[in-house]
């Protein structure tokens, strides 16, 4: 009987034998986008997760400027009806720039960088980096998400 080879892990940190958290650091990945097709390089993001069968409640998109339209339509009914769609989750769950902070934190997180404020990325960006478990989808101006990060992804 022949054994299947196991997957040997990633490169081991430099620091290995000192408490670490990179285990919980997610992986990011970058796709290059303007800010006009920012959300759109998001929407794109969230099916192929879903395709590959990621769970829609492991999801969290969070945009800089305008809100998605599933967050306007959404808010239309209220904050509390909005945020016990968030606490419920069952589905992706859509926020802005301003809210990131409220939201929870789930495996996957979107990121647009879709405009807004000069600072909205900047600030923005690193409650993603927090908010993600596993991956954090950043869609936006690499140069712009590069400054932010301090590294190229």
């Amino acid at each position: 009987m022949q054994r299947a080879p196991q997957a040997t892990p990633g490169p081991v940190p430099a620091a290995a034998t000192a408490p670490s958290v990179s285990a919980a650091v997610p992986q990011v990945q970058l796709i290059p986008a303007s800010a006009e097709g920012a959300l759109d390089a998001a929407e794109e993001a969230v099916d192929l997760l879903l395709d590959t069968g990621r769970a829609p409640g492991d999801i969290l998109v969070l945009t800089t400027g305008d809100p998605h339209p599933w967050a306007a339509h959404e808010l239309s009914f209220g904050e509390a009806a909005y945020w016990a769609l968030h606490a419920a989750g069952d589905d992706v769950f859509y926020a802005d720039a301003a809210q990131a902070q409220r939201a929870a934190g789930r495996p996957v997180v979107v990121f647009a960088a879709n405009g807004g404020p000069a600072d909205a990325a900047a600030a923005t960006l690193p409650v993603a980096l927090a908010r993600a478990g596993a991956l954090l989808i950043v869609c936006g101006e690499p140069q712009q998400i590069n400054s932010v990060l301090g590294a190229g992804v």
